[in-house]
């Protein structure tokens, strides 16, 4: 159950399905320099729902073939240079979604459905870009009334970064449920944190309604500041300044090449 990081960027095999969680919600930025290493093409990114540094870096890599999300943004540092160029340039294949949606899907994976209804996107442009999101009379209506059907979205693998995890398996996501529901749906589920310690956090009331139990939980590593640049929730903030820095860097193919070599040299062993 615990190991370190290459063993995790193991499980990222070319062409699977891969979940990553939006910037505020624990991103794992120690898991993206393994995968690449790792050398993983071809991954289809479904962005929870809104994908940001991590999705930019992967894309930059080579490492992407299709993005489903509702938006990939630097956030105060602007729009995600190398996301906005291989869209530019047909480099990968957007699926654009809106963030009911991502979530919409994943509940249908993880309640054994194939697809979960929603009415919000009626009217919508998107509806001409998604083939794969179905209008249909409700069949419980006397009169048409018309419903969007969304495929379930079931991940190959989720990566995330929490605060914590115990000895048992058993990580700390405090009121982020959705890496709750990113978990439930995917197949396999890797996690680092920034500890871990020895209580079983289950067994605690305090602190039991916040933990996604070991069951959904694949492997962990420790990876203190696993999320840095971005900030982890009751733990430190997001280093703007560095991500401004690699948005500046990252308008060239050659600045993002510079930047993730130097980035690289100022690494320390997994």
């Amino acid at each position: 159950m615990v190991s370190d990081l290459r063993a995790l960027a193991k499980h990222v095999e070319p062409g699977i399905r891969l979940a990553l969680p939006v910037d505020y919600a624990g991103v794992s930025m120690a898991m993206t320099r393994p995968i690449i290493e790792r050398g993983a093409r071809n991954l289809d990114l479904v962005c929870v729902p809104t994908g940001g540094l991590q999705v930019d870096q992967l894309i930059g890599a080579g490492c992407v073939r299709s993005v489903e999300t509702s938006a990939v943004s630097l956030g105060e540092a602007g729009g995600a240079p190398r996301f906005n160029a291989a869209v530019r340039d047909g480099a990968i294949a957007l699926m654009d979604a809106t963030c009911p949606a991502i979530h919409a899907g994943l509940m249908a994976a993880q309640k054994g459905s194939p697809f979960m209804p929603m009415r919000g996107l009626i009217g919508s442009d998107l509806l001409r870009h998604r083939d794969d999101w179905r209008v249909i009379d409700n069949p419980l209506a006397d009169d048409g009334d018309p419903v969007v059907l969304i495929p379930a979205i079931k991940p190959d693998v989720t990566i995330f970064h929490a605060p914590m995890a115990d000895r048992f398996g058993n990580v700390w996501i405090g009121r982020r449920r959705e890496l709750a529901a990113m978990a439930y749906a995917s197949t396999t589920t890797l996690v680092t944190v920034e500890r871990i310690v020895d209580d079983n956090l289950l067994a605690d009331e305090m602190s039991a309604a916040g933990v996604l139990p070991a069951l959904y939980v694949t492997e962990i590593a420790a990876a203190p500041k696993g999320a840095w640049p971005y900030g982890l929730w009751g733990e430190y903030a997001t280093d703007t300044a560095e991500i401004l820095r690699y948005a500046r860097a990252a308008r060239s193919a050659e600045g993002f090449a510079d930047y993730m070599a130097q980035a690289e040299t100022q690494m320390e062993p997994a």
